[in-house]
């Protein structure tokens, strides 16, 4: 019995000491090859992934130094773009937000999750890391909250706010991030209640007030 088992423990020592070996191993040219691994300081898990030819492939999951129970961050590479896409986890494990990053910025659209990893709560376009494009904010029930445009980081455009019920609530023109030009505010109803210009974010000329889609004297109506 114990001459079969002895070849037995010697081959699987054997190929645990050769798997060891293969962790964290570079290639002739000095390249990282395999997969590697490494440590916080405290021994925890800080990263595992696999490289060819000095490049990241496939799934890359990075951990943080107080749990190796789920990944904070998992990355994975393509083999037909630069671009990799990303996922940012919490403590439970359950996502909070996905999208690709080139290099280390920001591309495309980005989603952000409500703590049960399913519900979209906001979305984000990115250029080169900068805010570009649409972006929307959502109530439960992916009821639309917010929309505004980026151009260079900075609204462009009219940011359109609705109540839970769908009712338009403000319209606000932007231009390179400040108010400038056109507002209007709605009650609960969708009813006009006031609209005015905005100049740099401060308010100029005569703002016209309404009741029940009439215009009102505005100094009454500030009394």
């Amino acid at each position: 019995m114990k001459s079969r088992l002895f070849p037995f423990l010697f081959i699987m020592v054997s190929l645990f000491t050769f798997a060891q070996e293969k962790i964290n191993q570079f290639d002739a040219k000095g390249n990282r090859n395999g997969i590697w691994k490494k440590y916080h300081p405290n021994k925890l898990l800080r990263y595992e992934g696999q490289f060819k030819n000095g490049k990241e492939i496939g799934v890359f999951k990075f951990y943080s130094p107080a749990t190796n129970e789920f990944p904070e961050l998992v990355k994975i590479f393509s083999k037909e773009s630069d671009s990799v896409k990303i996922e940012f986890y919490n403590n439970k494990g359950i996502i909070e937000s996905k999208g690709l990053m080139i290099e280390k910025n920001r591309a495309g659209k980005w989603l952000y999750f409500k703590d049960d990893g399913k519900t979209v709560i906001a979305e984000e376009h990115y250029v080169n890391g900068v805010l570009n494009g649409l972006s929307k904010t959502f109530y439960l029930a992916n009821k639309l909250a917010e929309e505004k445009n980026y151009e260079n980081g900075k609204i462009e455009g009219v940011l359109k706010r609705y109540a839970e019920s769908g009712i338009l609530q403000n319209e606000l023109t932007y231009s390179k991030g400040k108010l400038n030009g056109l507002s209007k505010y709605y009650n609960s109803n969708g009813e006009l209640i006031y609209t005015g210009i905005f100049e740099n974010n401060v308010k100029i000329g005569d703002w016209q007030y309404y009741e029940n889609g009439k215009k009102v004297n505005g100094n009454k109506l500030k009394q």
